[in-house]
């Protein structure tokens, strides 16, 4: 009586580590040791439940051999917790030699002896999550049925603190992604019928589960039509997960996508959730695709297809449910073509495709895009009530901007900052200044050289412009961040 109320007391401390520990993975370790003490078993394991592959996978081990067990995997119906994983019943086996089910070769491959078993279903919702199995009373002991009623409780709270963990981890990300999302201005301004044409399909695409590929050049907006697309899916209540796989090194990259288990490399502290775990049940956003490697393409197609991976240095396959909107500035065939891109990965991206326009053909568009941003602006920096003349405004409508929604953004950020706080002007606008500049080319300079200095002249606008950010810079030209620093380089622009 005294030991079982021991255990009772036990299993309340327990309720408590629940709603107070949030690491997952620490949380199962003490339920697990708690649970193995007061069983005075020789070693135990807690396994979890992949639907999709039908199989279990070792989340957490004691006893000796406890660092060899993730190694391995049962399928459901296999040996004795695979049985309990496939009827949702408990089962007490004094002498496992005598069981037919008995699943002799992870015991003989890690030289561990087994005589006897009690294994429980873990359950949330009534649905089978894994199982919990102890292994050899200590002292030549056999398990009793009370320690079953016991181990059926530890069942229970240990499937509280999954179901708990996960929620608060689901949360976590939410809020980091609300954060995320409260930093950037999200809605699509324009009249024109350009832009009213591709949000509409856009919403169209929103109610289906298609992949969506979206093109057109940088600064157009494309983050933002993948934005519309997810608030308008089923998805909407998960935050839309993005990842510009051209501002992180193709050595990163995998890392970034797939995450990484402790330990897996050299600085890999602690296990990282990478952009595909974080994605799941909602949807990933990848910018610029056309910059990612084939190699990587490859990984990628066979996530897309399968919906399972492995973390970085990680044995256990994550499942997931992820609905892909990709863009990119390239033009996709022609990557194709030149074997940069893979056809297959390309068709499985492009159930959909989705243009979005250049500023220069909506021209309609600019004072209204204008005014927005004065409006953005003007509340950071302190002022109120900024007109735009006449003359800038035409200044504007005139200019083609290349870098695009981008480029006319900064343009207005820069005249509310320079500008007299009341009134932007025409000298206000960094093009306006510039323009003068490429204008002028002298007599008698050969086709090269003339070349050579307008772009040269080129990049030092856009440099200025920028504030010497060479990121921003090369985004706004529509080029590389490594081809601009080859030109700066070549042309022996200072910093």
């Amino acid at each position: 009586m005294h030991e079982k109320s021991t255990a009772i007391g036990q299993l309340k401390d327990i309720s408590t580590w629940v709603s107070s520990v949030n690491d997952l993975n620490r949380l199962l370790e003490l339920i697990l040791a708690t649970g193995t003490r007061i069983m005075r078993a020789q070693a135990s394991s807690l396994l979890l439940l992949d639907r999709k592959t039908q199989k279990l996978y070792f989340k957490v081990s004691t006893g000796t051999q406890k660092d060899k067990m993730k190694n391995f995997e049962i399928n459901v119906g296999q040996g004795i917790v695979g049985h309990v994983a496939e009827t949702g019943e408990p089962l007490l086996i004094e002498d496992v030699t005598q069981d037919q089910r008995w699943y002799s070769k992870i015991s003989d491959e890690i030289g561990f002896k087994t005589r006897s078993i009690l294994c429980v279903p873990m359950k949330a919702h009534n649905q089978v999550i894994g199982a919990i199995e102890f292994i050899n009373k200590a002292e030549a002991e056999s398990f009793q049925k009370s320690d079953l009623e016991l181990l059926n409780v530890f069942a229970d709270v240990a499937a509280l603190a999954i179901v708990n963990a996960k929620k608060f981890q689901a949360a976590e990300r939410e809020n980091k992604g609300l954060k995320q999302a409260l930093g950037m201005s999200h809605q699509i301004i324009g009249q024109s019928r350009e832009i009213q044409e591709v949000t509409a399909d856009a919403l169209k695409v929103a109610d289906s589960r298609a992949s969506t590929l979206i093109l057109g050049e940088s600064g157009t907006g494309k983050e933002l039509l993948a934005r519309l697309i997810h608030q308008g899916s089923a998805r909407k209540e998960r935050y839309m997960v993005t990842l510009n796989c051209a501002a992180v090194p193709e050595t990163l990259l995998e890392d970034e996508l797939f995450g990484h288990e402790k330990g897996s490399f050299t600085g890999a502290g602690d296990q990282k959730i990478g952009k595909l775990e974080l994605a799941d049940q909602s949807t990933l956003f990848l910018d610029e695709i056309a910059e990612m490697s084939p190699s990587m393409q490859a990984k990628v197609l066979r996530v897309l297809q399968d919906g399972i991976f492995y973390r970085v240095g990680g044995n256990t396959p994550i499942s997931v449910d992820i609905r892909v909107i990709a863009a990119t500035n390239r033009n996709i065939t022609e990557e194709i073509t030149c074997g940069n891109f893979r056809e297959d990965l390309y068709y499985r991206l492009n159930v959909v495709e989705l243009h979005m326009p250049p500023l220069r053909n909506r021209k309609k568009d600019i004072p209204l895009l204008a005014r927005h941003f004065v409006e953005l602006f003007e509340k950071e920096k302190g002022h109120y009530h900024i007109e735009i003349s006449p003359a800038a405004m035409k200044t504007m409508v005139n200019y083609d901007w290349p870098g695009n929604i981008r480029e006319l953004r900064n343009a207005i950020e820069r005249a509310v900052v320079m500008g007299n706080g009341k009134q932007i002007m025409p000298e206000d606008l960094p093009m306006q200044s510039m323009q003068a500049k490429l204008n002028t080319v002298e007599f008698g300079f050969s086709m090269q050289d003339a070349v050579d200095d307008f772009k040269k002249r080129f990049i030092l606008m856009n440099l200025e412009h920028t504030g010497g950010n060479q990121s921003k810079a090369a985004s706004i030209m529509g080029i590389q961040r490594t081809y601009l620093s080859r030109l700066i380089a070549k042309y022996g622009i200072k910093k």
